[in-house]
């Protein structure tokens, strides 16, 4: 059974940092590009960032860039992905998503929702001012 588990989100001041973390299992996540994607009220789910299978390539969204580090960790039955996000602001605050991919792309790093199959149930993320 796929499973993706999110874990680290809360409530941050302004300036401060978080880790998000997402457990994946049940899959051949260790080939699948997978990434983080975000969600605030009244708005359509974005891409944060993502990676490829071995994390060689990356992607950040334009407002994280210099602020929020992806990583992954590719054990044989457990793929964990991490989000490192630092100097956050108001504009951060939504729910974030764990996603992965269901086929290999090669060096792609996905960026757009609807190319991965796989969701996590979300972790939320509070930046006050």
């Amino acid at each position: 059974q796929v499973q993706l588990v999110e874990s680290g989100g809360g409530l941050v001041q302004a300036g401060g940092s978080l880790r998000l973390s997402c457990a994946a299992s049940g899959g051949s996540f260790t080939t699948f590009p997978m990434g983080w994607f975000r969600q605030a009220p009244g708005t359509e789910r974005d891409s944060v960032a993502t990676l490829n299978w071995s994390g060689r390539n990356t992607y950040y969204e334009d407002s994280v860039k210099g602020r929020f580090t992806i990583s992954r960790d590719n054990a044989k039955n457990t793929v964990t992905v991490y989000l490192q996000m630092n100097s956050l602001k108001p504009e951060d605050t939504a729910v974030y998503y764990c996603a992965a991919a269901a086929a290999h792309y090669g060096m792609a790093a996905l960026s757009r929702p609807y190319e991965y199959t796989y969701w996590g149930q979300g972790t939320q993320v509070t930046v006050s001012s």
